[in-house]
């Protein structure tokens, strides 16, 4: 059995009135095939070119090993020269991936490359991060902490993107303060007899390839793998719902900080008790549902 997905629909361009009226207010996701042709980066983004302009900036690095109390939220596992990482990222599969890396800032240059899309959001100008990975790598099931819209734009390859809306958290195995989905689980061949409520779940699908943009309304889940080595920029737009608002700020200064705090007093144990109790609690959650 395969994971319940549609794909997700497609459009060559939109505009700013369809964008919102049919994807924005109804909060589904979409993808613009041909939204920044008119870009310099749709023509110049390459590794190739990152290379040239930010080959010897030291990144970030992370991996696909499962979260642990070694590290806090979102600290890298490792660091090397941006030349040295394209060049592992051509010589074959690799998990080391750059993850919400401000390169822009790193490198003003690039900011020439490309120009905020008027499509209908008020989008955060100071926050565009770059995500990088290798053929093969992935980034587990998670939504975003502070629940804003996504415009999601990818470089260079291809990358497949695995979404679920928020009223599906319920069938993921979301862990206990936490944004993430139990990292055990396969979305490429998921166990079903080891994770049964995900034969529950509906989500979506999709194949990103260079110069097309993912819309990802808020809060949702997202994991994505690349399927060769390439890069994305995301842009990000507030949350105009005054529920999600206050669910972002909570994420953002509570529970972000107790998940550090409690990492720090009780080590691999907090860590474990998570596993077990997204279990515990989906198979809860979905026997009253059912």
């Amino acid at each position: 059995m395969k994971l319940n997905l549609e794909q997700i629909p497609r459009v060559n361009t939109i505009t700013k009135e369809k964008f919102l009226k049919e994807y924005v207010h109804l909060q589904k996701p979409v993808v613009v095939e041909r939204l920044i042709e008119d870009w310099p980066a749709y023509k110049k983004w390459d590794l190739n070119y990152i290379n040239t302009l930010a080959g010897e900036n030291i990144v970030p690095l992370y991996d696909d090993r499962p979260i642990s109390s070694h590290h806090k939220f979102n600290e890298a596992h490792t660091s090397m020269k941006m030349s040295d990482y394209i060049n592992l990222l051509h010589s074959g599969p690799t998990n080391y991936r750059i993850f919400l890396y401000n390169l822009l800032k790193e490198v003003p240059q690039l900011q020439k490359d490309f120009s905020y899309p008027d499509i209908g959001l008020k989008l955060m100008k100071k926050l565009p991060f770059l995500f990088f990975g290798g053929t093969g790598s992935k980034v587990f099931m998670h939504y975003d902490i502070d629940y804003a819209n996504i415009l999601h734009f990818h470089f260079h390859g291809e990358k497949q993107c695995i979404l679920f809306p928020p009223s599906q958290t319920k069938y993921v195995y979301k862990l206990p303060h936490s944004l993430l989905s139990h990292q055990e689980i396969d979305y490429a061949n998921p166990d079903f007899d080891k994770w049964p409520a995900l034969q529950n779940a509906k989500g979506y699908i999709t194949n990103l390839k260079h110069g097309e943009m993912l819309y990802m309304p808020e809060g949702y889940w997202h994991q994505m793998t690349y399927l060769s080595p390439g890069f994305s920029m995301s842009i990000r737009s507030v949350t105009k719902s005054k529920i999600r608002f206050v669910k972002a700020m909570y994420n953002v200064f509570v529970l972000r900080r107790v998940d550090n705090f409690m990492r720090k007093i009780q080590g691999q144990k907090w860590i474990e008790y998570k596993n077990k109790e997204a279990i515990k609690r989906t198979t809860k959650r979905v026997k009253k549902v059912l």
